[in-house]
């Protein structure tokens, strides 16, 4: 095992038509892409990740409560992973390369044990899929930059709710951070 596929934030607030902070269709799309690759990177025995945003209602000292409306929060159905990658996840959860963590910055690194966990299982190379590509992608993107990993970028499996940032992201992933962009 020496990579890992973080499925970051394919949760319902983000996915589903009626999702708090939903990308909608664009992000709907990207469910077969996702379970794919989840199914894939299990059978060769590599690590999956889910990390989750998690919010507290009314929150004060989250920077998110001033810039987004309520999303993820704890104990609500939009926290629950987006159609069949709920189930993925359930079939899968018990095994030791199956992981999910909550994490309530845009980076899934910032304030979480993702290195720690990369680090322990020699993980060099991170494979990205999930939403917002301009915002949490975009920024776990960017420490995986900064901590040297080998990093890859599905173009079909990750999506945002603002067009223009999407592709922004998507230019700057390859041309400004050399990762590969598939």
């Amino acid at each position: 095992m020496n990579k890992a596929l973080l499925v970051i934030d394919y949760t319902n607030d983000f996915v589903a038509s009626e999702g708090a902070l939903t990308c909608g269709v664009a992000g709907q799309q990207l469910e077969p892409k996702i379970a794919s690759l989840v199914e894939e990177f299990i059978a060769q025995q590599e690590l999956v990740l889910f990390a989750n945003d998690l919010h507290q209602l009314d929150d004060p000292y989250h920077p998110e409560s001033k810039l987004f409306p309520p999303h993820n929060l704890k104990g609500s159905n939009g926290r629950n992973l987006y159609g069949s990658i709920q189930n993925v996840f359930e079939k899968y959860q018990n095994q030791p390369n199956v992981i999910s963590m909550d994490k309530t910055r845009y980076s899934a690194f910032a304030g979480t044990p993702l290195q720690l966990i990369l680090n322990e299982r020699n993980i060099s190379e991170v494979h990205l899929v999930g939403v917002c590509t301009d915002i949490c992608i975009l920024h776990t993107a960017v420490d995986a930059y900064n901590l040297g990993m080998h990093t890859v970028i599905y173009k079909n499996g990750v999506a945002s709710f603002n067009p223009q940032g999407h592709d922004w992201a998507l230019d700057h992933f390859q041309n400004s951070l050399g990762f590969d962009v598939k």
